[in-house]
């Protein structure tokens, strides 16, 4: 189902300006989980910095507060695995060696299992009504979910992907997004890395020789634009 048409904006991007009809485009905002932003949860426990990713969450706040006050569709995502942990290939559950997996007891509950505390999305970009929520059990939205058939039956053809981390969730969503037809732009104050030179290279790539996988841009335009 195609959305009533509505008036094409444009906002600064790089490597040029982004053009997009509200009515069929998407704010996708990955993985801003509890377990990965706030202090004390699991990404601190494992040593990273969690006020690299903590600095996103106004920006997404107040891009999410224009978006919806636009009445456009946004979406949320969620990394994580079903109890059981059928979902889970035993490659991941090892990979890195370390002393505490995915679905071990953590900080907050079993690791990246959903219906844990820390598996939920922060209060402060707490998802409303209505609003779907994709339980991803890979770094790609698309991977394993419904995120497309979503997309399709809204009429949507370009997302603004923000959340976390920019260079593995959202560099891999994005690319993803791209093999599919979905023309995307990333507000760089809205998405984060625990490294910082992580962070500039996951946008550098994104936008790279002439926007391979798509566009970097700001949120405050976006919003500017969706207010005017």
């Amino acid at each position: 189902m195609r959305l009533p048409s509505s008036p094409t904006l444009t906002v600064a991007a790089a490597p040029y300006p982004f053009a997009f009809e509200p009515a069929c485009t998407a704010l996708l905002i990955i993985d801003m989980q509890r377990d990965f932003l706030e202090p004390g949860g699991f990404g601190a426990m494992l040593g990273n910095d969690v006020s690299q990713l903590r600095r996103v969450i106004e920006p997404n706040r107040r891009l999410l507060a224009a978006w919806r006050g636009a009445g456009l569709l946004a979406i949320h995502t969620r990394e994580g695995h079903r109890p059981d942990l059928s979902d889970l290939p035993l490659a991941k559950k090892i990979r890195g060696g370390g002393a505490t997996r995915i679905g071990d007891p953590g900080p907050m509950g079993r690791i990246l299992v959903r219906g844990e505390a820390g598996h939920d999305i922060i209060p402060e970009l707490r998802p409303a009504p209505g609003e779907p929520i994709i339980d991803k059990p890979g770094k790609g939205a698309f991977f394993a979910t419904d995120l497309h058939a979503i997309l399709q039956n809204a009429g949507i053809t370009r997302l603004v992907v923000t959340g976390v981390t920019t260079e593995v969730c959202v560099n891999t969503t994005v690319r993803e997004a791209n093999d599919r037809g979905y023309d995307c732009l990333v507000p760089a104050d809205c998405v984060g890395s625990y490294f910082p030179e992580f962070q500039e290279m996951g946008l550098a790539m994104i936008k790279a020789q002439g926007g391979i996988f798509g566009w970097v841009g700001d949120s405050e335009d976006l919003v500017a634009a969706l207010e005017s």
